[in-house]
This record gives C-alpha cells, structure tokens and sequence, in this order.
C-alpha cells in the first residue's frame, strides 16, 4: 500500500486541535520534526485557498505547500501536500485528510496521507510525521 495512517489519541479538546492545524500562528509553533522550526507560514484558510511553509534545521530549509480542499470546523481537514524542490520545481503531491474526533475532552486525530509513488517513499514520511505529531503533542500541553 502507498498511502500512510497514524492515530493518536491528543490530550486537548477537538477545536483547540483543529485552530492548531489552521492558524498559522499555532502551525508555526509545532509543525516540523524535532530539530527543526518553523521559518515561515501562510495559511489561506478557505476551500481552494494555498497554505505554505517551510522548515529548518537551521542549515537546510524545506518547503512544502498545497490546497485546501475540504474544510470542516472542528472536525474534518483535506489538503493536498508536497514538498517543493531546490530548483523550485513542485514534487509528487500527496492528499492529506485529518479528521478529529472528541473523545471525552480529548481528541483522537486520524491522519491519512496518499498516494506516495513508492513503498519507500511513504515510509520515509512516517518518522517525519511521528515526529511532527511528538511536537504537536507538547504544544498542545503548553497551550491548554
């Protein structure tokens, strides 16, 4: 299979989760894996509207954008997703759908990203995302 599926289950309420993955003062705050921050955010919030931002281990700054397709407060997230090459090109995109669920005051995020153009490919994205969603986990304990 080339598509990718993580669960977990985060300890804040649905809508702070979801603001988290659309304001782009908060995506700038966790989005990345471990060693890397956030350079740079935009976020136009709206179906059809871009989102772009880039990330740096503070010698290599990586940038990846795409639409929002579906967009569904606080519950629902479609965009597509790619990361754009040195030389400005755009690479393979991907759609990323991530639905939230409340589960007591708490969330349960399902993340699924699809279709990769190799097993290999998607499995290079599963550490990056484990370790966007560790951040993710920590910012979320600061911001309650």
């Amino acid at each position: 299979m080339t598509d990718l599926t993580i669960t977990r289950l985060l300890d804040a309420p649905r809508e702070l989760t979801f603001r988290v993955w659309t304001d782009p003062d908060h995506l700038a705050r966790w989005w990345g894996p471990a060693g890397f921050s956030t350079k740079s955010c935009t976020v136009n919030l709206a179906e059809g509207g871009r989102w772009r931002l880039c990330v740096s281990d503070g010698e290599t700054d990586l940038w990846a954008s795409g639409v929002y397709h579906e967009i569904v407060p606080p519950e629902r997230l479609v965009f597509s997703f790619a990361w754009e090459e040195p030389e400005g090109a755009r690479g393979h995109d991907t759609l990323v759908t991530i639905v939230l669920s409340d589960r007591g005051g708490k969330t349960e995020m399902a993340f699924h990203q699809a279709i990769f153009e190799t097993v290999t490919e998607r499995d290079e994205h599963v550490d990056g995302w484990q370790s966007c969603f560790d951040c993710l986990t920590t910012y979320l304990a600061e911001t309650r």
